[in-house]
């Protein structure tokens, strides 16, 4: 089964296991409470409420109890009434308003936002759930919110009849032959083949980065790029502090002075006096130690300005962080990357490992785009798990994107899924009860 049938798959999932709770809910508030809270397993958005015809606004996502009487609510009930007329799922914004109400919608709201009316054929309009976002809302996802709305109606009209309805379904489904061909159909279902996966935390970091070192044991004094700059070839990227380097300069050349000068001077007397002579050697050999010393400092001056070494972006935290700071000979400061040769890393988790190999395919979502995953294969895989900057034992992946793939910007981070190979649907799906119930009796 490929990727997208396994995605409709999922999806088809999640939107039974929401019918089956809005059946199996107890009270029409813990219908409202799914309905703006676990709608967002099939459908992307920030804010959401329920809105109930003669009660008003009766649930908002992330607050367990609204307080009627806060400005966000009332705003939020004006606007209902004016969409309870709406009789399918559309879009609307703030356009759609004038006066206080559109003004108050850049205030309390996303830009979009997307109206599903709650009706029953009996009982006419319930009302209304509201979802907000920052992107506009396409064809596709209205269509699927038209029939999660449709499933919170049937739930809320049940509640309403007091179970009378709902009590035949049960009592029609009860026969021994409903019951005998749902356990067979779950049952050939648990081995149906699917893709065994896995996800982990990635991240998108340059291919073979040249790393640029400090060549000096000093105080970095200021740098001249930004993170993520593009530089060229021999372009300053930063100097470091000069003030010890030339007081050190100062004082060899000061040295060589008078190196020079006694050497001279031994010259000029071993001319009249024979035992001067002697002198002359140590004195040469004193004034080319002095000479060594004034070149060595004069290098390590021309070392003060870092240059780029190769054309790039360069890649490193914040200027904050190293203008002032004391680094050491060969101590990394920054590297300077090819935006075109990028690459995935992975941190895979021990507890998440499974059976795959190299040249798997992996699908990168980023959480800046998750809507367009990226494809890849898988490059390298470490044998020694080690400890990832969130604290967690990981094995360190790599996995190079596709050919046909724009390559991504440097640094966005999001979940890779890695493929391994196909296995049943229900060890798929029990994978982790099974492994913790043979490690505890070690069968």
């Amino acid at each position: 089964m490929n990727e997208n049938a396994e995605s409709q798959v999922i999806g088809l999932s999640i939107l039974v296991q929401l019918s089956r709770r809005v059946r199996e809910a107890a009270t029409p508030e813990e219908i409202g409470f799914i309905a703006v809270n676990e709608s967002k397993q099939l459908l992307l958005y920030r804010q959401s409420a329920l809105w109930i015809c003669g009660k008003g606004i009766t649930t908002v996502s992330g607050i367990p109890d609204p307080d009627r009487s806060s400005p966000y609510v009332q705003w939020l009930t004006e606007c209902c009434k004016r969409w309870q007329s709406r009789k399918s799922c559309s879009c609307s914004t703030s356009e759609d308003f004038s006066g206080e109400l559109a003004r108050s919608w850049d205030e309390w709201a996303p830009l979009y936002a997307a109206i599903a009316p709650l009706t029953s054929k009996s009982d006419g309009s319930l009302g209304l759930l509201v979802l907000f976002r920052e992107d506009p809302w396409n064809e596709q996802e209205l269509a699927l919110l038209n029939e999660v709305a449709s499933i919170y109606a049937h739930g809320f009209t049940a509640h309403a009849r007091k179970g009378g309805f709902w009590k035949k379904i049960r009592n029609n489904a009860a026969s021994t032959g409903v019951k005998t061909a749902l356990l067979l159909l779950a049952v050939t279902s648990l081995f149906y083949p699917v893709r065994m996966s896995v996800q982990a935390p990635a991240e998108v970091v340059p291919k073979d980065p040249f790393v640029v070192r400090s060549p000096l044991d000093t105080v970095i004094d200021k740098f001249h790029v930004k993170p993520n700059q593009a530089v060229t070839q021999g372009q300053l990227l930063f100097e470091f502090d000069r003030t010890n380097l030339n007081a050190k300069h100062g004082v060899a050349s000061k040295a060589y002075q008078v190196a020079a000068e006694e050497y001279r001077q031994a010259a000029q007397t071993a001319l009249v006096d024979d035992r001067s002579r002697a002198e002359i050697t140590p004195r040469r050999g004193k004034m080319e130690e002095k000479a060594t010393e004034l070149s060595f400092s004069r290098q390590l001056l021309n070392k003060t300005d870092v240059r780029a070494p190769r054309s790039g972006i360069v890649v490193f935290g914040e200027q904050s962080d190293w203008v002032g700071k004391n680094v050491s000979i060969g101590e990394r400061v920054l590297t300077i990357a090819d935006p075109n040769r990028v690459e995935i890393l992975i941190r895979l988790p021990v507890a998440d490992v499974i059976d795959f190999a190299l040249e798997n395919p992996v699908r990168l979502y980023l959480s800046s785009d998750p809507q367009n995953p990226l494809d890849g294969i898988l490059r390298y895989a470490a044998y020694k798990p080690e400890t990832s900057p969130a604290g967690i034992a990981a094995y360190r992946l790599k996995a190079d994107f596709a050919t046909t793939t724009k390559p991504p910007r440097i640094g966005l981070t999001g979940t890779a899924r890695i493929y391994g190979k196909k296995v049943s649907l229900g060890y798929y799906l029990f994978r982790r009860p099974l492994t913790a119930f043979r490690q505890r009796l070690g069968w």
